[in-house]
């Protein structure tokens, strides 16, 4: 997770988090959904994180703030955690400044395809689910959160992460609010290829990795009861 810096800065931009700089742009969002407590105000708190901010999220509900905060431990843990940086280097050159953003996604994917060997909810009744709750509880988001939660809701974007269609599409999308920040075109689409190449390995370092987030993620819900 990898914040991502024009050329010339010396922060190393495959160890910060991408999110600060590519606010609202699909990442690790399903991992952030699922890594939750049951209610929907804290699920949305750690999904929206990096939209609702500074004095629009102190007003915010309670769980709202505290899923916000397991949003921001999820980060901390993922961006130190030495499995993750190895999946970086597996990253095509070409692409590894933006190895931080390649593998959130990736890392969905892999979570995505193999859903059952973490959760016994079936993915589409989840996703669902959770769409469902979104809409019935409606929160006074920030209007670029609510966009973004709109846009997830509408387009099913939890659930796409299934599919390598959707792993384009993301980074797409990603690319292209690049491409305004710097007038660049880095096509990350392409960095799919990356990951189907090197699916099993990537894969491989997800499984090792993944238990381990959720247990650092059932301690802090313990510590916080």
């Amino acid at each position: 997770m990898a914040q991502i810096v024009p050329e010339g800065r010396r922060r190393d931009p495959n160890l910060e988090h991408p999110s600060e700089f590519l606010p609202g742009d699909p990442l690790n969002w399903l991992a952030h959904v699922l890594l939750s407590e049951s209610t929907i105000e804290f699920r949305l708190g750690n999904l929206l994180a990096d939209l609702v901010r500074g004095d629009a999220r102190a007003v915010m509900p309670i769980e709202f703030v505290r899923g916000a905060a397991r949003h921001k431990a999820i980060d901390a843990f993922t961006d130190a955690h030495p499995i993750v940086h190895a999946s970086r280097a597996r990253v095509a050159a070409r692409h590894r400044r933006f190895s931080g953003v390649l593998i959130d996604i990736f890392y969905d994917y892999c979570l995505a395809r193999r859903w059952g060997d973490f959760v016994a909810e079936p993915l589409p009744s989840f996703t669902a689910r959770f769409y469902a709750e979104a809409a019935a509880h409606p929160l006074d988001l920030p209007p670029a959160a609510r966009a973004t939660l709109d846009r997830i809701v509408q387009h099913d974007l939890l659930g796409q992460y299934a599919r390598i269609e959707g792993v384009e599409n993301s980074l797409r999308r990603v690319s292209g609010y690049i491409a305004k920040r710097w007038q660049r075109d880095y096509q990350l689409e392409a960095g799919a290829q990356d990951l189907l190449l090197q699916e099993a390995e990537f894969a491989g370092d997800f499984a090792e990795f993944f238990p381990q987030l959720q247990q650092h993620v059932a301690k802090l819900s313990h510590n916080a009861h």
